[in-house]
């Protein structure tokens, strides 16, 4: 097996730890305090391409494999993943659906300027009712001559309210097959009568990310702003989640390596009894254990990845990839605080900025719980 990049890879790789080590390393810690959406490094990710890497070039992407996609993600995180989390779910959530579903108007409408970065989408899937259990969708969409009328709520919606937010993919009840729902995906431009964007969360972490509560009150959009086939709402969203939770576990990779990064770092300055603590075992063993698990979580993002690129399968590897780096970034992030000791619980220091963004990896597009249940279910059980 050949487990090297190549050279193409290795330089888009190099140019993006660079920009993160130079726009984004800076800003991080006022971007946590102020919780301010960075427009500014959106834009410049943009200009080199980051914002729509997986799409071709004649819907305005970059015509990035699968594998390079994910090292994005990777070093956009190990410097913030308020920015990684961005990026991720406005090229999964809020732009795959369009290009895998979308007609080739709605893709120049909608996909073209969203993979140029000029905008962001969004994916409205999680209700208050509706979480790990999609398909108890309430919100409902019906036929009103050529119109869509909607009806609902959704939650925690990333990149759903910035002033660059233009558009959100919403999943809906469009009808009913004897008593199973008829879920389909159907786009809502923002500004669109009925459709309310609340004020944003206050959350543990991700503070430079957008996240709100959107609403639909008799919303009314045309009958094409459907997404796909009526009724493909539900398979749609499952390949798009599949894709999604590979990139997630590239940010909890990147997250990851910034707790290790920094508790080498500290382990090596910090001296107690006379010595570095880095050369007790106390201590060197975390950071020999965030090493391999770090490793190792990689490795099962990259074969995700690579399956991918292959056209084959990959739904057990994403869970593998999503389920292991995710609790891989939340372990890291815990004995980073441990090893920083009282400092570690001092904003002043990164690792408590880590700790707050990590949990939620093991929540978002997929619980930990979700991914067991999809693990467990490909071994027949």
């Amino acid at each position: 097996m050949d487990y090297d990049l190549t050279e193409e890879q290795e330089l888009f790789k190099q140019m993006v730890r660079e920009f993160a080590l130079e726009e984004i390393i800076p800003r991080a810690e006022e971007m946590d305090e102020e919780g301010e959406f960075p427009y500014d490094i959106i834009t410049k990710m943009a200009d080199l391409g980051l914002m729509g890497l997986p799409f071709p070039e004649e819907y305005g992407g970059s015509g990035a494999d699968m594998v390079s996609f994910v090292i994005a993600p990777e070093e956009i995180s190990r410097a913030d993943a308020s920015l990684g989390i961005t990026m991720e779910a406005h090229t999964t959530l809020g732009s795959l659906p369009i290009y895998y579903e979308g007609t080739d108007e709605q893709k120049q409408k909608w996909l073209v300027p969203l993979a140029k970065g000029e905008m962001l989408g969004a994916f409205g899937l999680t209700e208050p009712e509706a979480g790990s259990d999609a398909g108890a969708t309430r919100t409902t969409a019906e036929l009103d001559g050529d119109e869509w009328v909607i009806n609902g709520t959704k939650c925690f919606i990333t990149n759903s309210g910035t002033e660059i937010s233009k558009v959100v993919t919403i999943t809906a009840v469009t009808g009913m097959t004897g008593d199973k729902k008829e879920i389909s995906n159907i786009l809502v431009p923002h500004g669109t009568p009925g459709f309310t964007v609340a004020p944003p969360y206050r959350k543990m972490g991700w503070h430079a990310s957008d996240t709100h509560e959107l609403s639909f009150n008799d919303c009314r959009v045309p009958r094409e702003n459907l997404l796909g086939t009526r009724g493909g709402g539900f398979r749609c969203f499952l390949k798009v989640l599949d894709a999604g939770r590979v990139a997630i576990a590239a940010l909890a990779v990147g997250l990851a390596r910034a707790c290790l990064e920094e508790s080498v770092k500290y382990a090596r300055e910090r001296v107690q009894f006379g010595r570095p603590i880095g050369k007790f075992q106390g201590v060197s063993f975390k950071c020999a254990d965030m090493f391999m698990e770090v490793e190792l979580a990689r490795e099962a993002t990259l074969k995700a990845a690579w399956l991918a690129d292959q056209d084959r399968p990959y739904s057990r590897e994403a869970a593998v990839a999503k389920l292991f780096a995710s609790e891989t970034a939340m372990r890291a992030a815990n004995d980073a605080v441990q090893i920083h000791g009282g400092y570690g619980y001092i904003e002043d220091y990164p690792v408590c900025r880590y700790f707050r963004d990590a949990k939620i990896l093991e929540i978002g597009e997929g619980t930990s719980e979700v991914q067991r249940i999809i693990l467990s279910r490909s071994l027949g059980l």
